[in-house]
């Protein structure tokens, strides 16, 4: 009973716990038997008020049966449980009372004092425990107690006192050291077994009576109780005269002689058998559960250890102190700091550990109780094996979902079919643990490698060539289910054709996946791995559902490959794809789409000859990118083209290009930046629409950015349009760009238009500074190049096409330049060919004097006719010949058919017949007219 409430308070963690019996009589008060953890004095003044709150109360009489399992026991709060003793404390909650009861009649209470109300699942373990003790007790009550009291004094010569010693069962004895003399009473040879007269005995009589399995340590301590006079207590098994077996305790203390040595050893004796059979039936059903229980003390001495605490938390030593922390289980990390850490918060606490070198883990559930703590352990072995293997799988799973979507957004990414291939070499080969990959294509019945990784040319299409049906990418592409050989001499079964080729290479497994898009096979998959029976079968069906994703974006791929062509032809069409060659400038220019899935966009720039010499620079950016923007692109470039073969100035340029950008509609803006540079005076105009300024660097390696009027974009400006003249000194380079080349989220365009000023700057320079790309071994070009790999390295999230149009000025030398006065009289053309025949002699050009003069006759004649002073000539050598003849008129001459007997207007027709091109130009001051001839190669400046 001891132990069945030491156990009762270590399950509900209790404070601690008592016992009250009633005696065998109707209307007996209950007694307090055993206390666990309470002294017993504060244990008695609170039993009075917990006995009668579980039902029905002790010694009652008979019961309906309904009180030997009851359900849970009652539960009584601290106020009303408190009596001047423990439950007076503020941290008890409360007392749980279970009743002891057998169907005959209630035998008690078992009451434990509780620091919080115990849940439900923690009373059943109480109610199992007063199950048991319930029936160990009435079986002994019904062996060993009487009928009811009232039918004890019908007997003679008896007194209650006889018969409760009687009842008892304890003896008394007497040994005398010195003689071995040994005197029992009557009821010491009822306990013993021995027949009445029996009385006085020898010492050996005794010893003849103790098991022979218990004599030696029983002997050990009677010899250490009489040496050193110390209190004597045994229990011990004796074989009764009768042959039965039984337990016994013997209690006594040493009387010494006259002369101080020890001379008697007196005591008591008494039948522990039935109780020591109920601890014991207790004890085995404690050691033997399937789980394990170990106990220890407050000094963390093991006090009581099952079997399986024993295998489970590492054998407990036989002899010494016996401590906690001497077992294997104390020495693993964190269950010491977990014991103690229980007992000071007075909190049961759980622990997982491996303690045995057997790879077993345990759970252990740590319970304080009141003498110290208990452990329960269970073996979570196969549970944490299941739970690794959940965990595994979900990890695999985890992985191959992320494989699939590092392949589905790589995939999503690619372009190209070399971007397919890329992609799938570098999520699936590895992640599957291929060696070997190759992309197959089938076309018009023959296959094609799109790419291929450890594979050489054309070897996994040869597959295709083996014979129809005999090859296992005819029958994969048949089949349109994936197919897997496992092992060399399975190829060689099914395929001896194309197993030498496929099986000399150190491969040993392979996979043939189809490529199925809207319902056709597109071709296949090929992966080829290093161990036999690969893939696994857990991976095969992966990699069926990622052939699918392969062969959406090769077929994406080509859709894309086809539009790209056709992009490609458009922007060929309308980017000048070689910029002409110009004496006054030398150019390089470089476009670069926001979409290079596209690689076509709004951005356009363009070099436009002019007469004299001249040079238009353009650069535009409709804004947006895309099919509609380029085409926009495309009709603002041919309109700018026309508008300059009509030599007609920037503003008025930029005011028909507003026009035209108006007409398209009111989503429809883009900007403009139009140049012309004059070699012979070395300005240039800058016109402006919402576009920004360019660059310029001057020879001697300083650069800025001319403050050019921004004006609005094309399509929301109000003409007129500011022009900006600045001398451009010769040897200068001029950059024109876009702002998706200098333009990012999260930079600051003027910082990045800074950055790119001094880029250009120390280009210019030539110097050797690491941050300056300079283009000394490709010229313009590879400058251009440099450029714009340097700034859109820097700026990763650009959004806007890009494009760049750079030209280094080249000036005419005054040598190359003849101007002269001429007066509006009729002797103005003889004049004329007259300077013009001794210029041309000078510059070597005698082989252009009868044409020239011919020409400045016609033009000359044709001012002096019609149109007014002053006149001026000049000659220019440049590329050509150009003569000018300028005058303050603004009449526009025309061509016309003249007849055959008209006396003129053939004068322009003759001046169109001798020169190359001719033209004329206006100004503010008036018009020139201008000519071109062809210069000899020999001659050019």
């Amino acid at each position: 009973m001891q132990f069945a409430l030491h156990h009762a308070v270590a399950a509900v963690g209790g404070l601690g716990g008592v016992v009250h019996l009633t005696g065998p009589w109707e209307g007996s008060e209950p007694r307090l038997v055993v206390v666990d953890g309470l002294p017993e004095a504060e244990a008695r003044g609170f039993h009075e008020r917990i006995v009668g709150r579980a039902g029905p109360r002790p010694g009652d009489g008979k019961t309906d049966g309904k009180h030997s399992a009851p359900e849970g026991g009652g539960w009584v709060p601290a106020p009303e449980a408190a009596h001047g003793g423990v439950a007076d404390h503020a941290e008890v909650a409360g007392v749980l009372v279970v009743p002891l009861a057998t169907p005959r009649r209630v035998l008690g209470t078992l009451s434990v004092i509780c620091l919080r109300p115990p849940e439900p699942a923690e009373r059943e373990p109480l109610t199992e425990i007063a199950s048991v003790v319930s029936e160990r007790l009435g079986r002994s009550l019904s062996a060993d107690h009487v009928a009811s009291p009232p039918a004890w004094p019908a007997r003679a010569h008896t007194s209650p006192l006889s018969e409760a010693v009687r009842s008892v069962s304890v003896g008394s004895w007497d040994w005398n050291i010195r003689t071995g003399e040994l005197r029992y009473d009557v009821q010491a040879t009822r306990v013993l077994g021995m027949e009445p007269h029996e009385t006085v005995v020898r010492i050996g009589s005794w010893v003849d009576l103790v098991h022979p399995d218990d004599l030696p340590w029983v002997m050990a301590d009677t010899e250490e109780a009489i040496r050193t006079r110390s209190l004597y207590g045994v229990e011990y098994r004796i074989r009764r005269p009768d042959g039965t077996t039984g337990w016994v305790q013997s209690r006594g203390r040493v009387i010494p002689g006259d002369d101080g040595r020890p001379g008697h050893l007196v005591g008591t004796v008494w039948d522990t058998t039935r109780t020591r059979v109920a601890r014991d039936a207790v004890d085995d059903a404690l050691r033997h559960m399937t789980d394990g229980f170990l106990a220890v003390d407050s000094e963390w001495r093991i006090m009581f250890v099952n079997a399986e605490a024993d295998r489970a938390l590492g054998p407990v030593p036989a002899t010494g102190d016996r401590l906690l922390w001497d077992l294997p289980a104390g020495r693993a990390p964190g269950f010491e700091d977990a014991c103690r850490r229980a007992v000071a918060e007075n909190t049961p606490a759980g622990v997982d550990l491996r303690p045995s070198a057997d790879g077993r883990w345990y759970h252990l559930r740590l319970v304080p109780v009141p003498q110290g703590l208990t452990v329960y352990s269970t073996d979570i072995t196969e549970a944490r094996r299941r739970d690794a293997e959940r965990e595994r799988a979900a990890r695999e799973s985890a992985e191959q979902s992320a494989h699939i979507a590092r392949l589905t957004g790589a995939l999503a990414e690619a372009i190209t079919k070399e971007d397919v291939v890329r992609a799938t070499a570098e999520h699936v080969l590895r992640p599957f643990g291929a060696a070997r990959m190759a992309i197959i294509t089938l076309a018009g019945g023959s296959a094609g490698v799109v790419g291929s990784l450890g594979y050489s040319a054309g070897e996994p299409a040869a597959l295709w060539a083996q014979g129809e049906g005999a090859s296992p990418l005819t029958d994969t592409a048949g089949s349109r289910v994936p197919l897997f050989l496992g092992s060399p001499a399975e190829y060689r079964r099914r395929y001896p054709r194309s197993a030498g080729t496929m099986t000399g290479v150190g491969d040993r497994s392979w996979a043939f996946l189809p490529l199925v898009v809207s319902g056709r096979v597109t071709g296949c998959c090929l992966l080829a791995f290093p161990v036999q029976d690969a893939p696994r079968s857990a991976d095969r069906s992966v990699l069926a559902a990622l052939c699918g994703l392969i062969a959406q974006a090769l077929e994406r791929a080509r859709l894309y490959d086809a539009e790209h062509e056709r992009a490609q032809e458009l922007q060929r069409g309308l980017l000048p794809q070689h910029l002409p060659t110009v004496p006054a400038v030398d150019t390089a220019a470089c476009y670069l789409p926001a979409d290079r899935r596209l690689d076509i966009g709004g951005d356009w720039y363009d070099v436009i000859p002019l007469s004299a010499e001249r040079a238009a620079l353009v650069i535009g950016d409709v804004m947006g990118h895309g099919l509609s923007e380029a085409a926009t692109m495309g009709r603002l470039r041919t309109a700018v083209r026309t508008l300059s073969e009509l030599e007609l100035p920037p503003d008025e340029i930029l005011t028909h290009l507003n026009d035209l950008v108006s007409e398209l509609g009111d989503d429809f803006y883009a900007t403009c930046l139009y140049a012309v540079y004059d070699p012979t005076s070395r300005m240039c105009d800058f016109a402006s629409a919402g576009h920004l300024p360019p660059v310029v660097v001057r020879p001697d390696g300083t650069a800025h950015v001319p403050r050019v009027p921004a004006n609005a974009p094309l399509g929301a400006a109000t003409p007129p349009f500011d022009v900006l003249r600045a001398e451009v000194p010769d040897g200068s380079l001029l950059a024109l760009f876009t702002d998706g080349l200098v333009e990012a989220r999260g930079h600051d365009i003027d910082d990045s238009v800074d950055r790119f000023t001094r880029l250009l700057a120390a280009s210019a320079r030539r110097d050797d500074r690491d941050d300056a790309p300079t283009a000394e071994d490709g010229g313009l070009d590879a400058l251009c190049d440099a450029l714009v790999t340097s700034l859109t390295a820097t700026l990763r999230n650009r959004r806007d096409d890009a494009a760049l149009l750079l030209a280094r000025t080249h000036a005419l030398t005054s040598e190359n330049v003849a101007v002269w006065p001429l007066s509006a009289e009729a002797t103005a053309a003889s004049r004329a060919r007259e300077m013009i025949r001794g210029q041309l002699t000078r510059w070597g050009l005698e082989d252009l004097v009868m044409t020239t003069e011919l020409v400045v006759s016609e033009l000359v004649a044709n001012v002096v006719r019609h149109a007014q002073e002053p006149v001026t000539l000049r000659l220019l050598r440049g590329r050509s010949l150009v003569c000018e003849v300028s005058d303050g008129s603004l009449t526009t001459p025309h061509v016309r058919r003249a007849a055959d007997t008209d006396e003129g207007g053939r004068g322009l027709q003759l001046v169109s017949a001798l020169t190359h091109r001719w033209g004329a130009r206006y100004s503010v001051a008036g018009k020139t007219i201008w000519t071109e001839q062809p210069l000899p190669e020999d001659q050019a400046p």
